[in-house]
């Protein structure tokens, strides 16, 4: 299941999530409250719980976030590892929303790789 939403994604790596931001895509973190505390925040992402993803980023639903105003938007969704955010991000583009995706290593490889404070 992981390696099918995978191979239809265009995964960016830590390094490429400053210059995404810069074009406009929307950092989406679904890490569960408990794990953001102990870890940290990710400066500039929205945070939705991976429960309520789909609607909230779906344009057409009632309960959408403001940013979700279309299916061009860049949604660019981050867990801790990036195994969870592969398959939110695939369930987004079951929606429609094409250009969703994720991040390889997930919210560790940012860390490691130093860009929170670009972002």
């Amino acid at each position: 299941m992981l390696g099918r939403a995978r191979a239809r994604l265009c995964r960016l790596t830590a390094e490429q999530v400053p210059g995404a931001m810069r074009r406009g895509a929307v950092l989406v973190d679904i890490r569960p409250q408990a794990q953001r505390a102990v870890e940290g925040e990710i400066p500039g992402a929205l945070v939705v719980e991976r429960n309520v993803l789909e609607w909230r980023c779906d344009p057409t639903s009632d309960a959408r976030l403001p940013h979700a105003v279309d299916d061009d938007v860049e949604w660019v969704i981050i867990c801790s590892e990036g195994y969870t955010s592969s398959l939110a991000a695939a369930a987004l583009q079951d929606l429609g929303l094409r250009r969703a995706t994720d991040v390889v290593g997930g919210f560790r490889a940012l860390v490691d790789a130093g860009v929170l404070n670009d972002a």
